[in-house]
C-alpha cells in the first residue's frame, strides 16, 4: 500500500507533532496528579505507515509480547487510538504508579486495572487536547486492554478496513526517574486522514495569523 495520498508535508508533520506534544504534555500533567510524581512525556517523531508496516516496525523494535490500551474515537475524524508498551516496560509503569512497593503477584493482579486507568488518562488527555486545538470534539469509547504481537494489535479497523493507515508515534516516558518507552498509534482510514490534514491546515493558518498580528 502506498501512503502517498495522505503523506504530510514537512509543515503539516511539524504542526501535527506539535499538536501531539501539547496533547501528551497535558496527559502527563493529568497522570502526575493521579500518581503524585513528576511525569515527562515527549513525542520526537510521527510517521504514517500501513498496518503491515506498523506491525513490522514494532516487531523489529520489541521482541517481547506487547500490552496495549485501545480506545475508539469518533467525530471530525474517526479511528482507534492505541497506547502500546513492551510487556516489561508496561509493568515498570505499573510499578511506578503503584509506588514500587507492591509484591510481584499483586502487581500482576492490578495490571489491567492500572493499564486501563493510565491508558484512559493518556489517550483521552492527548486526543481531547488535540481535538480542542483543531476546534473540534471527539467521542471516546471505554478503554480495553489487549495483549499480543504487532500483527494482532494492528488489525483491520472498521468494516472495509483495507485502506486503514497508522499514525505511528514513538513516545519517551520518564516516571519516578525510570525510563519507560512506549508508542501511541492512531489507526485511521483514508477519509479520516484526509479530514485530519484539512484540520491541520486550519491550525497552521490560525497559528500564522496569530504570528502576523
Amino acid at each position: 500500500m502506498t501512503t502517498g495520498a495522505v503523506d504530510l508535508t514537512e509543515l503539516q508533520r511539524d504542526a501535527f507533532t506539535e499538536l501531539v506534544n501539547i496533547g501528551v504534555s497535558k496527559a502527563a500533567a493529568s497522570l502526575r496528579k493521579m500518581i503524585g510524581v513528576q511525569v515527562l512525556l515527549s513525542v520526537p517523531a510521527v510517521e504514517i505507515v500501513s498496518q503491515a508496516q506498523a506491525a513490522r516496525m514494532i516487531g523489529e523494535r520489541e521482541a517481547s509480547e506487547l500490552v496495549v490500551v485501545q480506545q475508539d474515537f469518533t467525530g471530525a475524524f474517526t479511528g482507534r487510538a492505541l497506547l502500546i508498551f513492551p510487556e516489561e516496560n508496561g509493568r515498570e509503569l505499573v510499578r511506578a504508579v503503584a509506588g514500587g512497593s507492591l509484591p510481584a503477584e499483586e502487581i500482576t493482579e492490578l495490571e489491567d486495572e492500572a493499564f486501563t486507568e493510565i491508558g484512559n488518562v493518556i489517550l483521552n488527555g492527548c486526543l481531547a487536547t488535540m481535538a480542542n486545538l483543531l476546534q473540534r470534539t471527539l467521542r471516546m469509547s471505554l478503554p480495553e486492554v489487549i495483549r499480543g504481537d504487532g500483527y494482532r494489535i494492528f488489525r483491520v479497523v472498521g468494516d472495509g478496513g483495507t485502506d486503514a493507515l497508522v499514525l505511528f508515534l514513538y513516545i519517551n516516558f520518564s516516571v519516578r526517574e525510570r525510563d519507560i518507552r512506549g508508542y501511541i498509534a492512531m489507526l485511521m482510514d483514508l477519509p479520516s486522514l484526509a479530514s485530519l490534514k484539512v484540520l491541520i491546515d486550519g491550525f497552521i493558518d490560525r497559528a500564522i495569523g496569530e504570528t502576523e498580528s
